[in-house]
């Protein structure tokens, strides 16, 4: 968009597209075209509300700016609630540089109504929670294989009936990957997030922020490839730089172009 809309406007538009997130961008300064600019302001609407941060929406408007806007810089720079962040073009994708978000290890018995409706009596070896992304990680023990993640069932109405004090507005479920076997992912996820109208996340940037930082201190690795196995999947290049960072990697397909009439 060439000006910003008020935020009702914005709200109505992600509540119509129905997606887990909708992206809406504008160019900083007046004078730069989509073409020209290389710094944008970007914000994300669930169907419900705004967040603070989303990883495949910004993937897929640096995508959009790139090819169907063909802008001629190599690494466009995003303002945003959780900061600059910037895509750059790379041989065969893109590659996201966002902020790391460590998570802060707690007891799962403070958690345990939401575990227990979330991943039922499969064993649970550690539990953390993102307090700046209110982010619940679920890890499941090694003990189980991939196929208990993906065949996971999950309620999102069963979710909302837990009281968590507005410390969760949404959870990941994770698990141990198998690197030595092709094509060698280093840890699984699912995400789930009913509070802000996403029953399910296929693919989530933002999670992996999380995800990242604490599998690369469990696997003692820097660089990972994970795979988020919802029912549509999604397969990320993960990272984990020595200065709070991490740089998420993706390719992305256009399956879909139209025009919104306001």
């Amino acid at each position: 968009m060439k000006k910003e809309l008020n935020d009702d406007l914005y709200q109505k538009i992600a509540a119509e597209m129905n997606l887990s997130e909708t992206a809406f961008v504008t160019p900083i300064n007046p004078s730069d075209t989509f073409t020209s600019g290389s710094r944008f302001c970007l914000r994300w609407f669930t169907p419900t509300v705004e967040v603070n941060l989303c990883g495949h929406a910004t993937l897929a408007t640096a995508a959009v700016l790139f090819q169907h806007k063909k802008n001629i810089n190599p690494t466009l720079v995003f303002e945003t609630r959780s900061g600059d962040l910037a895509v750059s073009k790379k041989k065969d994708g893109y590659l996201m540089d966002f902020p790391l978000n460590p998570p802060t290890q707690v007891d799962s018995k403070d958690f345990q109504d939401i575990i227990r409706v979330t991943v039922g009596t499969l064993p649970v070896q550690d539990v953390f929670l993102s307090t700046n992304m209110k982010e619940l990680m679920i890890r499941l023990s090694d003990s189980c294989d991939s196929s208990v993640l993906t065949g996971l069932n999950v309620d999102p109405a069963a979710i909302l009936g837990i009281d968590t004090k507005g410390r969760v507005q949404g959870i990941t479920v994770t698990m141990k990957g198998a690197p030595d076997s092709q094509p060698g992912y280093d840890f699984y996820s699912r995400n789930f997030a009913p509070w802000v109208g996403i029953p399910e996340d296929p693919v989530t940037g933002s999670t992996h922020t999380i995800l990242g930082s604490y599998w690369s201190k469990e696997l003692g690795k820097n660089k990972m490839l994970a795979y988020q196995c919802s029912s549509r999947g999604g397969e990320l290049e993960l990272e984990v730089r020595d200065d709070g960072r991490i740089n998420i990697g993706g390719e992305v397909v256009t399956v879909l172009q139209g025009i919104i009439r306001l």
